[in-house]
């Protein structure tokens, strides 16, 4: 079930109607369960097992680190829960890409292995449930917290739907409080929701696939060398597709939550302000970009053990930080190549600091728009990799990109090239003069009226955009 459906609209008329209704806290949480399960099972009824699956095994391996004294029993624990979540997102998400993988290491070796072609169906959001649950586990490894007691309550943290199969990645600190008492939505909560729910719908839905998927598509699946307008119209549009896709399907998540009464924290804030990588990662996929720091860069070190360390960590987390999104070599350099820009960065960083302490006139850089378009221009070279589906058509299209394609004819018609133009352009602006603000901060300083008039234009749009019910791009991963 995708938000950008009738269905889905119905669905949530009826959670919120149950919601509602006076009913004992503990029924409208089973209900809130099911509804979830229910969700969920829309894609594909029998992956609900191994929802099921890693809630039991991470809620046990919980009270069980919590309880155990002996570092190696607790490791054993540990090591469970590390199996199990790991191991079937190895399976589904990877099984396919390492065989392939396996046959050509194979046929450089000089044997001849001709495997059965693997069918294997990659679950809807197993990145996002996996993540979410073994942040759990390890919470507990670390004695961060007292284990959960309520199944109930741990069940649904794991499969709130709102944002079950796309992120934000929330911590079990975040959201199993707010299940502990009864949650009803204030009526200024409510109007924010849907506010917001009505934001994410339009960027999806306007934007993202009426204005931006055609450009985007059809660039990156030409297969030739092309124009240099015609490339990087298509880099751009992805740029925007993918923003517009992802950061609307986490807006309409945050708007959904609250409409029933529940906070999920911010997972974009205006990416293409960002001045610099660091500053990049700290606004686009916020959960996931924290997840791995906290899990991954911090227990291998972080910048604690020599510079040298530190550059192969930020490296090391990159790098899977890109194999997360896809089962692909194409996503492992998109990882790179971020990972590159950070320890670049690191480097300039240092060398300034240095530089700082010596006696004499030192120029200092001063954040400004250049550098956001700096940045913005090598976050595109990233689209490129990440969009590609091989390497062949990653390496034609930056070749065009970069004045080295021999095409004369334009492969995107004017209205493609004015559409993407006018939206990037548009984007850019609204990140630069938002990049310190809040959209919901915003709305309350304005008039009511004002409010009023931008909501109905988006309502308007999303009523005269093309039907759109396709996925969001983030569900494949």
């Amino acid at each position: 079930m995708v938000f950008n459906s009738y269905t889905f609209i119905v669905f949530f008329a009826v959670v919120l109607f149950v919601h509602n209704l006076p009913f004992k806290w503990t029924f409208k949480k089973v209900h809130l369960l099911l509804a979830s399960y229910l969700f969920y099972a829309v894609w594909n009824p029998p992956f609900i097992l191994l929802l099921l699956f890693s809630t039991f095994i991470d809620f046990q391996v919980g009270k069980n680190l919590s309880t155990e004294q002996n570092p190696t029993k607790r490791k054993w624990w540990l090591a469970a829960s590390l199996v199990g979540n790991l191991g079937p997102l190895a399976y589904f998400k990877y099984g396919e890409f390492m065989l392939e993988n396996f046959v050509s290491l194979s046929s450089l070796a000089g044997f001849d292995f001709h495997p059965a072609a693997p069918d294997i169906i990659l679950p809807v959001g197993i990145s996002f449930y996996t993540f979410q649950t073994l942040s759990y586990s390890l919470d507990m490894y670390n004695r961060k917290y007292a284990p959960e007691k309520s199944f109930l309550d741990f069940a649904l943290f794991v499969t709130f739907f709102p944002q079950l199969v796309a992120g934000p990645i929330v911590r079990p600190d975040e959201l199993i409080p707010q299940f502990k008492s009864p949650v009803k939505a204030t009526l200024l909560q409510f109007n924010h929701g849907m506010f917001l729910l009505t934001l994410g719908l339009f960027m999806k839905v306007v934007l993202a696939d009426s204005l931006l998927a055609g450009p985007a598509d059809a660039v990156f699946s030409a297969g030739k060398d092309m124009n240099a307008i015609d490339a990087w119209m298509g880099v751009l549009a992805f740029s925007g597709q993918i923003f517009f896709d992802f950061g609307g399907y986490s807006t309409c998540a945050i708007g959904i939550a609250l409409c029933l009464g529940f906070t999920i924290r911010d997972n974009f804030f205006y990416p293409y302000a960002a001045i610099g990588f660091s500053d990049f990662w700290r606004r686009w996929h916020i959960t996931l970009s924290t997840w791995l720091r906290d899990y991954l860069y911090i227990p291998l070190g972080g910048n604690r053990k020599g510079i040298i360390r530190t550059y192969i960590n930020v490296m090391l987390t990159m790098l899977i930080g890109g194999l997360w999104h896809g089962a692909n070599w194409t996503f492992v350099v998109w990882g790179g190549l971020h990972g590159l820009y950070l320890a670049v960065e690191k480097y300039i960083q240092d060398k300034r600091k240095a530089h700082s302490h010596e006696p004499g006139p030192h120029p200092h850089l001063k954040p400004n728009f250049a550098h956001a378009m700096l940045t913005f221009f090598l976050v595109n070279i990233t689209w490129v990799f990440f969009r590609a589906q091989d390497f062949t058509t990653a390496w034609s299209l930056l070749k065009s990109m970069f004045l080295f394609g021999n095409a004369k004819e334009l492969v995107l018609n004017y209205l493609d090239i004015l559409k993407v133009s006018v939206v990037i352009t548009g984007m850019i602006i609204v990140h630069w003069q938002m990049r310190h603000k809040k959209v919901l901060t915003v709305a309350e300083s304005k008039p009511w009226w004002s409010v009023g008039l931008v909501w109905t234009f988006l309502l308007v749009m999303l009523i005269l955009s093309q039907e759109s019910t396709s996925s969001f791009i983030y569900f494949q991963f």
